[in-house]
């Protein structure tokens, strides 16, 4: 009664049956029954839903019994040379690794698997990039896309592509992707807009041995990405420190009532010497410009005597002059009151109107004839 035992195996399910460990068959669904008087039969069942068959028989199978696995199983094997993409029921649900080897089980979940060489084109089909971007975004989870690399190059900017630390290509606008297996991939992202680079707080020294601080601003912009990031591992960098030396040696050379007369020419001379370095480097600068030359407190004091110095002295030789000119005019209004009396009676008349404008009251001795005894009559 108890010799025979009953294994029942679901529709949804596979099964294999071991006898004291060791693998016999693989079950399908169905009941199945097996003399087992001493209870030494084992199943292990699995589910066809989760068609991955991860189990240390995996790879005996695939090499003991090749005809058993090539019947219950998807055999997957990719090359050294090779990356895979698997597809459930139409699905990408997995990238398989170079030198992956797969079984999974036959059922109900339709199971593909293509191939593809990335021993020269290693770059991932845009379409194919943009469907596990998306794929992502709403949180779907492709297993082994890690094996991906992708960047966004924005508008206006270009990607310098490296594999193994070369120089590889330059890739415009838009979605990349590349298979990284057994490949270290690095996108360096260039700008190729106008940009402003701001050399600050340089402490130089003058011609005549004054300590000064200058602010520079330059504009750039690369032309050439490659020939750019050939000539120089950090561009920005370079271009950053030939303005420090040009603008060194332009104040250098010049003593501190230079620069503050003309700060114009120390544009150009920086100038010429940045367009002069950067020739064939795939750099292009649009404009330099000093923004500001601080001087120490100890010369602002100086200089702000000078100037308190130099206003006070055109202040005095415009009051002598104000006062020569006024001066100048009373000789001439002499002149004329002494050569005609009509015209001194007038500027008494004229005084004696501002006298009586500044009196509350006037009182008068001897009649209208006292106050105007001495004037001369005007006839018309």
């Amino acid at each position: 009664m108890f010799m025979f035992r009953k294994f029942h195996v679901k529709k949804d399910e596979r099964a294999l049956l071991f006898r004291k460990g060791d693998f016999v068959k693989v079950l399908p669904a169905g009941e199945h029954g097996v003399f087992d008087p001493f209870r030494r039969h084992t199943v292990e069942k699995f589910a066809l839903d989760k068609p991955l068959f991860d189990h240390r028989l995996s790879e005996y199978l695939r090499k003991a019994e090749p005809a058993l696995a090539e019947r219950e199983f998807h055999v997957v094997a990719i090359g050294a040379n090779e990356v895979g993409l698997r597809y459930e029921n139409g699905v990408l649900v997995e990238v398989l690794p170079p030198d992956a080897r797969r079984l999974y089980w036959k059922g109900y979940v339709d199971i593909r698997v293509d191939k593809l060489d990335i021993a020269r084109d290693f770059a991932v089909d845009a379409a194919l990039a943009r469907q596990v971007m998306t794929g992502m975004a709403k949180g779907i989870r492709v297993t082994g896309i890690e094996g991906m690399f992708s960047v966004i190059v924005p508008q206006y900017h270009q990607g310098v592509l490296y594999v193994d630390g070369k120089v590889e290509k330059v890739l415009e606008a838009g979605l990349h992707a590349f298979w990284k297996f057994r490949r270290e991939l690095k996108v360096e992202v260039v700008d190729l807009r106008l940009q402003v680079l701001e050399v600050a707080g340089q402490e130089i020294l003058t011609k005549d041995k004054v300590s000064l601080r200058v602010n520079l601003t330059a504009g750039y912009r690369v032309t050439d990405v490659l020939v750019a990031h050939a000539k120089q591992a950090k561009p920005v960098d370079y271009l950053y420190k030939e303005l420090q030396f040009g603008l060194r040696s332009a104040v250098g050379t010049r003593t501190l009532d230079e620069l503050l007369e003309d700060k114009g020419a120390l544009d150009a001379v920086v100038e010429a010497h940045i367009k002069r370095r950067i020739e064939g480097f795939g750099l292009e600068v649009d404009s330099v410009g000093v923004k500001d030359i601080i001087l120490p407190g100890e010369m602002k004091t100086i200089l702000a005597k000078v100037v308190e110095a130099e206003k006070v002295a055109q202040a005095n030789a415009i009051r002598r002059r104000e006062e020569t000119g006024a001066t100048r005019s009373l000789l001439n209004t002499a002149k004329v009151m002494e050569d005609n009396p009509t015209a001194l009676r007038l500027k008494e008349l004229e005084t004696l109107e501002k006298v009586t404008e500044k009196i509350g009251s006037i009182s008068v001795y001897g009649g209208l004839d006292g106050v105007l005894k001495d004037l001369v009559k005007i006839r018309a």
